[in-house]
């Protein structure tokens, strides 16, 4: 069987060297109400949800007489590192963000949480996802006359709030009620922490509780690494409202069939989290058995690509009982600005991220398990390096479906074009990619793996739109100007 690629190049369209061609997780939110150092407890929490947003940070307090806020670009250690910042933010209740822009440049201005003054005192906000009709509620608000200071998506909730009516969470309720889109919310006041899910529950929100402190948070892992334990999920649809007498749950919209993105227990979250009531590393390791069952491969020894393929290694190994073994080894301190990106410099990029155990692949058939093919461009050289490094055969078996269209919901993924698997055909996949076969799990294996039956394709009960194309939210702003680039053009186009 042909492995060589070169009459069917992937176009590099990566635009820094050492990108690792995955779907970029959405945001973190992170609030906590009732406890000294609120703060550290934040940036705590922020950290061990770096994962979820890398390019800038920001936490927001309130001491009892005033809100105070830092903000910056940057991971959560450079931007909280310094304990003059931290002795800045005083206050028993603060939230905070951590960010990779899905829409809005990234810049100060759009680090979050966001902040203003209303009649009823001020309000920070923190939001993880994506409102799909947001251009479409900004052009409306700037011609009521509302001024912006930001390109991000979620100051449009903020001037909503500004024209609702009654208190705090009467005028959210309102202003959530002409968005559209997936969201968990997490805004502060002078007296209340607030939660909020969208009516689908797309993206992940958990209540937790440390002594008499409550707290929500994007994923548990948060929790642990202050020692909190978690109360429950925040459902689809409610507000939580925590202050000084305690939690208070309300449902202001539609109960709906919930849609919570399957894209989380693949990939998203981080494997020591429980979202949804499920372990992310059973449901990893799980997708890994469904794999092997799936598609069996005679071969000597099963490979993660690190690190986001392991527990589904680990779990097609189990099934198989082929052994698991380190084929790989990840540098985990790879800067990502210390050197020019020429173009020799991009071609290294995976080496300088991942490295061949010659010891572990020489002389062996090999499968190789990753998460998910994006571009296909890092699949390839890591193809190439299995074989460099004397593998004889080399299979890839993915643990998600094909990601054949662009999420509107707060997920990074690039346009339509630009997806290797909305491209080409499988066939055509494996040839580009120059592995011996390319295996994808099916999407009724995907929801067996997460403990359902199967996909019911009339009511699926899991929002799967990258793999499947099927949207549960409408996309207003999209349907206007198509492409997965229009929310972000008209954002700036709007900002001038």
């Amino acid at each position: 069987m042909s492995h060589d690629a070169t009459q069917h190049p992937i176009p590099d369209v990566t635009t820094n060297p050492f990108d690792d061609d995955k779907l970029r997780e959405e945001c973190a939110v992170f609030g906590i109400f009732g406890t000294e150092d609120a703060a550290a407890h934040t940036a705590l929490g922020l950290h061990a949800l770096q994962h979820r947003g890398q390019e800038a940070s920001g936490i927001v307090t309130y001491d009892g007489e005033e809100f105070r806020a830092h903000r910056a670009l940057g991971q959560v250690g450079e931007v909280f590192g310094r304990q003059q910042v931290m002795e800045r933010l005083k206050g028993s209740a603060a939230i905070g963000h951590n960010r990779y822009s899905t829409t809005g440049d990234p810049m100060v201005r759009n680090t979050q949480p966001l902040f203003a003054d209303f009649e009823f005192g001020g309000l920070a906000v923190s939001h993880n996802g994506n409102l799909t009709n947001a251009v479409h509620l900004r052009r409306e608000l700037v011609h009521g006359g509302a001024i912006f200071q930001s390109t991000t998506d979620t100051e449009v909730i903020i001037h909503l709030l500004a024209q609702a009516k009654g208190g705090v969470t009467d005028r959210l309720t309102e202003a959530l009620r002409r968005v559209e889109g997936a969201y968990s919310l997490v805004c502060l006041t002078r007296k209340k922490l607030i939660g909020v899910r969208d009516p689908l529950g797309v993206r992940p929100l958990v209540l937790g509780k440390l002594g008499g402190a409550y707290m929500l948070a994007s994923e548990t892992c948060a929790f642990d690494i202050i020692g909190a334990e978690k109360v429950r999920d925040v459902e689809a649809g409610e507000m939580i409202v925590i202050d000084d007498e305690g939690v208070h749950s309300t449902f202001p919209f539609p109960r709906l069939k919930t849609r919570f993105c399957i894209f989380e227990y693949v990939y998203f979250s981080r494997p020591d989290s429980v979202v949804e009531d499920k372990s992310v590393y059973e449901a990893r390791t799980a997708i890994g058995r469904e794999l092997a069952r799936e598609k069996p491969i005679e071969a000597d020894v099963i490979v993660p690509i690190p690190d986001s393929g392991v527990p589904s290694a680990i779990g097609y190994a189990e099934q198989s009982g082929v052994p698991f073994q380190y084929g790989i080894i990840r540098n985990h301190y790879v800067g990502r600005t210390f050197i020019e990106p020429t173009d020799e410099i991009r071609n290294l990029g995976v080496k300088l991220k991942h490295n061949a155990n010659r010891q572990v692949v020489e002389g062996k058939r090999i499968v190789l398990v990753d998460d998910s093919i994006v571009r296909g461009t890092t699949s390839r050289k890591i193809v190439e390096m299995m074989r460099h490094a004397g593998a004889t055969e080399v299979h890839m078996c993915i643990a998600s479906p094909p990601t054949t269209y662009s999420c509107f919901y707060g997920v990074d993924t690039p346009e339509r074009d630009k997806l290797l698997a909305a491209k080409y055909s499988l066939e055509e996949m494996r040839t580009l990619i120059g592995c011996d076969s390319l295996t994808f799990i099916s999407m009724d294996g995907l929801y067996r793996a997460v403990g359902l039956a199967g996909r019911d394709a009339a009511r699926p009960q899991y929002c799967d739109a990258c793999f499947s194309g099927e949207y549960p939210i409408p996309l207003t702003d999209q349907e206007r100007q198509p492409g997965k680039s229009a929310q972000l053009s008209l954002l700036r186009e709007q900002a001038r």
